[in-house]
């Protein structure tokens, strides 16, 4: 994705199910579940770096000994800086003869991370602020064991406000106004409810006040704390908690919207927001690891006993196909076929434009994460060229004029050509605070291979998505054009982003896609400028309308145009003003929406941000105010 864009978050969580010298026997270290946590978050830093946090519970503490544990950081190597801040003090506490490895009871009573239950989150802040508060684990204390809460998750709530005015009436007093504090108020909240139940049950009776906590532990239901919880919750969400006694749940949106999969075994339960990294870390087979499904929540008691039970009724599913277009990493065999076949179901599209003679055509690709797509779209194109040959060998030796000499032209000539026509240099860091002098700067990011590309040839280099277009226009086109052909074509794998995501992408401004940018211009050109305004006056009504029957008007304005003519506008947008004495060409292909569809698993359907059919009601809100804010010319999120 050459337009930079923040993304979804990342969770992992290990519980330990075995008790700690098992681990020092079998694997031959006491800080076995300190260590995996660490590197699965490793695994998963593509899904966040603004910042990191990890929280640890102890199961079973003695009276007076601490048992939950958080560390944050948002320096820029975040994970590093949490788990050697940690390692460190392991090391420290060893020198003063507080820990000894051989005794894991000894880890357990004085390591902050030696217990049973570890969480780690990273973050891209789609919300919020960069700073250290608002990264998660967030951490609700109490003296009671059982009402301590930690929670992190992958996730956007689109009616936070309606959350919040919910607990200002209960008569809560809320001190931010972010997702995940609402989310762990509420939690928290049915969590003390569940509590103070089974407390005022067991007063009477003639447990010691030990035995009481115990029999709470034992009898609290998780379940039905997140089903009272999570009835008004509107958006994509992945959320792993843990309660101080040690019981922990990872729960998913009822729409599948954000990722999340694990793994149970008789050593071992394990949370990820990616697959690959379970099966890397802990050597498991695809078919291993279990996918949380939606409206689903999966609990594992502190006694260990794991079980997945629906918490709110499944929706039609709508799993974020960026998923697989770009956020999640491509070692994932199914996510790594969905990149080929999105590359593979371009090639008519670029034979339109290009034309079939690849003496003349150079295939490349732009940035590092569409190098999967192209490796489908290569197969294609050669494929192809394999089919024409054997119809042409076929009519050759039909007629009788099948020589070594035009069979070895057939054969020979004329393949397509692959060439690394980009390279990514080492980020520029500097203290340059011109934006011009910046945009200079980014224009430098990547270099050319010289000699590779003629002045006759048509350069295609393949993104997996445009965005913004902004970096297209300011460096990539410019940059390409050093090479002197005489067109370039810049191919996306996705469909035109024409709509805001609220459910966990960072792409809310409507204003800022190059797809509505040039969707508006179109219709600027036409003298239909009174459409955006008819379109303005249905948002401002569909916001006085119920929650739930809000629907998007922004779709009218894109129903005036094909996709080529909006792709076409695009490219006359993305142009750069000045690009040296080159005058060639630019094109701009984006996949359709029925490839891609095509293209993914009968699962990921979510296509929102291309079409601007919403999974949730939160969605059709956002969509409005965005086109409000667009058409007030106010900046800033829309949700």
């Amino acid at each position: 994705m050459s337009d930079f864009l923040r993304h979804e978050c990342g969770i992992a969580l290990v519980r330990l199910r075995k008790p700690v010298d098992f681990y020092i026997e079998k694997y031959g270290s006491a800080l076995y579940g300190f260590n995996q946590l660490f590197m699965l978050m490793e695994k998963q830093r593509n899904r966040g770096q603004d910042g990191a946090g990890i929280g640890c519970v102890k199961l079973e503490p003695s009276m007076g000994q601490t048992f939950i544990f958080r560390d944050r950081s948002i320096d820029s190597s975040a994970i590093n800086h949490i788990f050697k801040r940690q390692l460190n003090q392991y090391d420290q506490l060893k020198k003063e003869g507080k820990i000894f490895p051989e005794f894991p009871k000894t880890i357990k009573e004085n390591f902050d991370f030696g217990g049973e239950v570890l969480l780690g989150h990273l973050r891209y802040a789609t919300s919020g602020s960069y700073e250290m508060n608002f990264c998660h684990p967030f951490l609700r204390r109490s003296n009671w064991i059982t009402k301590n809460l930690m929670v992190a998750g992958n996730f956007n709530i689109t009616n936070v406000s309606q959350l919040n005015q919910n607990l200002l009436a209960r008569g809560q007093h809320p001190i931010a106004g972010t997702d995940t504090n609402t989310v762990l108020e509420e939690i928290g909240f049915h969590l003390d409810e569940e509590h103070d139940q089974i407390y005022k049950s067991l007063k009477g009776s003639v447990l010691s006040g030990t035995e009481i906590q115990k029999e709470i532990s034992k009898q609290l239901d998780l379940h039905s704390v997140i089903q009272n919880a999570s009835k008004e919750w509107d958006g994509g969400f992945v959320i792993g908690g843990i309660v101080g006694n040690g019981d922990s749940f990872v729960l998913r949106d009822p729409w599948g919207i954000r990722p999340c999969f694990y793994f149970y075994d008789d050593e071992f339960v394990v949370f990820a927001s990616e697959r690959v990294p379970l099966m890397t870390i802990f050597s498991k087979t695809f078919d291993e690891i279990l996918e949380v499904k939606p409206g689903n929540v999966v609990i594992a008691k502190s006694t260990g006993e794991v079980n997945q039970l629906e918490y709110r009724k499944p929706e039609l599913r709508k799993s974020c196909s960026f998923e697989h277009i770009y956020f999640s990493r491509g070692n994932d065999q199914e996510i790594y076929q969905s990149r080929k076949k999105l590359g593979v179901a371009l090639v008519p599209q670029i034979l339109n434009i290009t034309g079939d003679n690849f003496s003349e055509i150079v295939l490349s690709f732009i940035p590092n994460t569409a190098e999967v797509g192209y490796y489908g779209l290569m197969d294609g194109l050669r494929n192809y060229r394999r089919q024409k040959v054997k119809s042409e060998i076929v009519d050759l030796l039909k007629k009788g004029h099948c020589t070594p000499e035009k069979l070895d032209h057939l054969i020979m000539e004329n393949w397509p050509r692959s060439e690394k026509v980009t390279l990514k240099d080492e980020k520029l860091r500097t203290f340059i605070s011109q934006e011009k002098d910046r945009t200079a700067m980014a224009s430098h990011v990547y270099d050319i291979t010289y000699g590779v590309v003629g002045s006759n040839d048509v350069l295609v280099v393949l993104d997996d998505s445009i965005v913004r277009g902004t970096t297209l226009r300011r460096s990539i086109i410019k940059i390409l054009s050093r090479t002197r052909p005489r067109e370039i074509v810049i191919v996306s794998t996705a469909p035109q982003i024409r709509y805001p995501d609220c459910y966990g992408i960072d792409m809310s401004e409507l204003g800022n896609f190059i797809a509505f940018q040039a969707t508006t211009a179109l219709i600027d050109e036409q003298g239909a400028s009174d459409l955006k305004k008819e379109v303005y006056q249905e948002c401002i009504e569909q916001m006085q309308k119920p929650f739930q029957e809000r629907k998007n008007p922004v779709q009218r304005l894109y129903a005036r145009f094909t996709q080529e003519q909006i792709s076409e506008k695009i490219a006359s947008l993305v142009y750069p003003d000045i690009c040296g004495d080159w005058t060639g060409k630019v094109s701009v292909v984006y996949q359709t929406i029925e490839n891609l569809h095509q293209c993914l698993p009968n699962e990921i359907t979510g296509d929102w941000y291309f079409t601007g059919n919403y999974p949730t009601a939160g969605g059709y809100t956002v969509i409005n105010k965005a086109y409000i804010n667009y058409y007030e010319r106010k900046a800033g999120r829309s949700y």
